[in-house]
C-alpha cells in the first residue's frame, strides 16, 4: 500500500466520509464534446476543458476526483483507431487531474478511472482473462506514471473482468478501488449480486482499498444496494456513486431528473446506509456536488440506518424489486447491520 493509499484510509478514519466528484462524460458532452466522440481523446485535444471540469468539482467541494480515462483501454480505443495510445492517454488524463489536485488548497485524491473493455471474457466471449489483464495493466501503468494516487475500477458487470482490472492494477504497482453497476433487476448485466461482489473482494489476496456501486439506475436503487453491502458486515470502506436521478430521453438527448436537493438527500442517506466514499455518477454536475458537500457537513456524524420506506419517500420509487433488504431486516429483527466510482 503506497502513502497516498494510506492517506485515503486515514482521512476516512478522521472524517468518517469522503466526497467524490460527479460525472465526467455527461459534463464534457455539455461542454461541447461531439456525440460519438470518445471523452478520453479530449485529454489530448481539449486538455483545458478537462482540467476546468476537474477544477469545478474541487471548488464545489469534491475531495476525490476521477481522471478522464474511463475508456482509455486499447479495446475501447480501437473503436476510434487509437488503440496504440492507451498508455499515453491514461497518463495525460492523470497528469491533468494531478495538476488540478496539486494546485488546490487542500488534499485532493486523484483516482485513475478504469472502465470495462466493452468485450465479454471467456468462456462467454472471446477475450481471454490474460489479455484482459494486460489491457488493464497498460492503462494502469499510464495512470500511475501520470500521478494517480490509486486506480478506480468502475461500472463493471462481471466478476472476471473486475478481477482482471484489479490484477492489471496490481501488476502496475498501484492500489485500487472498485465498483460494479447493479442496473439489471438489482444485479449487474452479467447477473452479479451485491452479495457476490462483497464475498469476492473479501476473499481477494490483494483486496481493494474500498468497493461498492456506481451508475446503475436511480439514487434510490443505489442506496438500497449499499444496504445490501452493509448487511455483509464489510471490513472495507463502501463506495456509493449514484446517478443524478433517472435518465430520460428528452428532445433528442439523455437528461437526468435529479436536482441538487435530491442528491443532497441521497448523500446523507448513503452515508447512513454505510457508505464512506460518496459521489455522483451520470448527470451529476458541480452544483450537485456542492449541495452534497453541504448536506454531509451539516448532517449528524452518525445517523440511523434508513428504512426502505424512507429511501423511497426521499429519493423516489425503486426501479428494481429490492426485496432483499426488507427480507433481511425481518430476519435480523432487533439487530443493526454493521463500502465502496
Amino acid at each position: 500500500m503506497n502513502a497516498n493509499a494510506s492517506n485515503l484510509l486515514d482521512t476516512l478514519n478522521v472524517q468518517g466520509w469522503l466526497l467524490a466528484d460527479g460525472a465526467t462524460g455527461t459534463n464534457l458532452f455539455a461542454a461541447g464534446l461531439p456525440t460519438g466522440e470518445a471523452p478520453e481523446l479530449w485529454n489530448i485535444v481539449q486538455p483545458r476543458s478537462v482540467a476546468s471540469l476537474c477544477k469545478e468539482f474541487v471548488e464545489a467541494g469534491a475531495q476525490l476526483i476521477l481522471t478522464n480515462s474511463f475508456g482509455a483501454n486499447s479495446a475501447r480505443l480501437k473503436l476510434h483507431g487509437k488503440e496504440s495510445q492507451s498508455r499515453k492517454i491514461a497518463r495525460v488524463a492523470a497528469e491533468i487531474a494531478r495538476e488540478v489536485s496539486d494546485s488546490a488548497c487542500q488534499n485532493i485524491f486523484v483516482a485513475g478511472s478504469m472502465g470495462p473493455t466493452g468485450e465479454l471474457l471467456e468462456p462467454v466471449g472471446s477475450l481471454s482473462k490474460y489479455d484482459a489483464i494486460e489491457i488493464f495493466h497498460e492503462q494502469a501503468d499510464g495512470l500511475r506514471e501520470g500521478g494517480a494516487d490509486f486506480a478506480w475500477i468502475e461500472t463493471m458487470s462481471s466478476i472476471e473482468e473486475y478481477e482482471a482490472a484489479s490484477e492489471g492494477s496490481h501488476l502496475a504497482g498501484i492500489s485500487w478501488c472498485g465498483t460494479m453497476s447493479f442496473d439489471t433487476a438489482a444485479r449487474t448485466m452479467m447477473g452479479v449480486s451485491p452479495a457476490d461482489l462483497a464475498k469476492t473482494v473479501h476473499a481477494m489476496p490483494c483486496p481493494p482499498l474500498a468497493f461498492g456501486a456506481n451508475c446503475g439506475t436511480g439514487a434510490s436503487d443505489l442506496v438500497a444496494t449499499i444496504l445490501e453491502f452493509e448487511s455483509q458486515t464489510s471490513r472495507l470502506p463502501i463506495i456509493a456513486k449514484g446517478n443524478a436521478g433517472i435518465p430520460k430521453f428528452l428532445r433528442g438527448q439523455i437528461v437526468y431528473d435529479g436536482s441538487p436537493e435530491l442528491m443532497a438527500k441521497y448523500a446523507v442517506l448513503a452515508k447512513n446506509a454505510g457508505a464512506r466514499i460518496i459521489g455522483g455518477c451520470c448527470g451529476t454536475t458541480p452544483a450537485h456536488i456542492r449541495a452534497m458537500r453541504l448536506a454531509l457537513e451539516t448532517a449528524p456524524k452518525t445517523g440511523p440506518r434508513p428504512a426502505m420506506s424512507e429511501i423511497v419517500s426521499q429519493l423516489g420509487q425503486l426501479t428494481a424489486n429490492k426485496a432483499l433488504p426488507g427480507k433481511s431486516a425481518k430476519r435480523r429483527s432487533g439487530r443493526r447491520r454493521s463500502r465502496k466510482n
